[in-house]
């Protein structure tokens, strides 16, 4: 009795995993994209933009989330990479949104203070299905590497948007471009791991006093 019992347990806990999966296409005439999320992952990224600096950071909000991300896009990098980014943090975004679901019994909010060296970036995330992005980040140069340096905006402002989330992110002192916005990254990752993860006291309910997320509190 004791091995079915727990061999039942075990099969509960595949089917509650399998259950925050999603995969989602864009296709515009400006970019084609496909993502899978698991939000019960290990970290794994397998990213393809044609962007490498963005792919860059992709891979670093899969690892520090532990959020599985798979994403192959193609798009119109002949003119620039803002639809690609841009439409990159849609689809990610819009793939999370659908893997919670109702967002039942889930943490829902989340924080982190990064450091990088010299650099020091906080991160607060809540998952209220109200998208409300505030950005307090400067950079000193227009480009890392050929990525324009204002899209990393653009990115995280589609994330919110279809993700459902308010996020605020604030640089509070730095110097290397690349250690600033890969400390936004990451704090994105940590505070997202946070809220995303399941709260086992909550027994299944929706994290607000009005029984469901999204205009409410």
């Amino acid at each position: 009795m004791a091995k079915t019992g727990a061999k039942a347990k075990a099969k509960a806990g595949r089917a509650k995993r399998t259950g925050r999966v999603a995969s989602v296409e864009r296709n515009t005439r400006e970019t084609r994209i496909r993502a899978r999320v698991d939000l019960d992952g290990a970290g794994r990224a397998n990213i393809h933009t044609g962007i490498g600096f963005l792919d860059h950071m992709l891979d670093q909000l899969a690892r520090h989330s532990l959020i599985d991300i798979e994403l192959e896009a193609q798009g119109d990098l002949h003119i620039d990479q803002h639809h690609t980014t841009e439409d990159s943090g849609y689809v990610i975004g819009e793939a999370i949104a659908k893997a919670l679901g109702d967002r039942a019994g889930i943490g829902r909010w989340g924080e982190a203070m990064v450091p990088m060296d010299e650099t020091l970036t906080r991160v607060a995330l809540d998952a209220s299905n109200r998208p409300y992005l505030i950005w307090k980040v400067k950079f000193s140069k227009p480009k890392l590497g050929e990525m324009d340096s204002e899209l990393f905006k653009e990115w995280f402002q589609a994330f919110v948007q279809s993700a459902g989330v308010t996020l605020h992110v604030e640089n509070l002192y730095g110097e290397n471009n690349h250690h600033i916005i890969e400390s936004c990254f990451k704090g994105l990752a940590r505070a997202l791991r946070q809220a995303v993860a399941i709260d086992p006291r909550r027994a299944g309910a929706v994290p607000s006093t009005k029984g469901v997320l999204g205009g409410s509190l």
